[in-house]
């Protein structure tokens, strides 16, 4: 007999097999699953459900990171549009060291597309002070200093010469 599709049905607990094809109607009978066959079954279907869910929400917040880090680049963008635009116009305005490694820190974070949760937690300081040391608001001490430009990537020299350089840049 040439091989045919088959169609599974089930019906009460049971399933019908029959082949595709109008020829010969031919019926087997699969055996019962067992109510613990059963629970494992729906449990597996409950874990790929859940898994989809996951994955789905993943990806949700990945773009929602990605619209985030493209509005950012847009906006920094814009200052800097401005910022050349005000060139012709003298505006002194003096930056602090604790203003300077705020802004360089979080140029350096933003530029790696990272989080401020994301590297406050890989370089154990509270996600708040974190973020008052970026806006220039806290002093930074040399251990967190260097464990921020650790978290970061970097070395202390590195991150202090790019305070530097941006210093150098402001007062010009």
């Amino acid at each position: 007999m040439a091989s045919t599709e088959t169609v599974m049905t089930r019906t009460n607990n049971t399933y019908d097999v029959k082949p595709a094809a109008p020829g010969v109607e031919r019926n087997a009978r699969v055996r019962d699953l067992t109510p613990a066959q059963r629970r494992a079954v729906v449990f597996a279907q409950q874990q790929v459900i859940r898994a989809k869910a996951a994955k789905k929400a993943k990806e949700e917040r990945q773009a929602n990171l990605n619209k985030m880090w493209m509005e950012e680049d847009g906006m920094e963008a814009s200052r800097q549009r401005a910022a050349s635009a005000n060139d012709g116009r003298a505006v002194t305005h003096t930056v602090s060291l604790r203003e300077a490694l705020g802004h360089v820190l979080r140029e350096l974070r933003t530029n790696d597309h990272k989080t401020l949760r994301e590297v406050s937690e890989k370089a154990g300081v509270s996600l708040g002070y974190l973020s008052e040391v970026e806006r220039g608001q806290k002093e930074a001490s040399s251990e967190l200093l260097s464990s921020i430009a650790d978290a970061l990537g970097l070395g202390v020299p590195q991150t202090l010469r790019m305070v530097a350089d941006y210093l150098e840049s402001t007062q010009e």
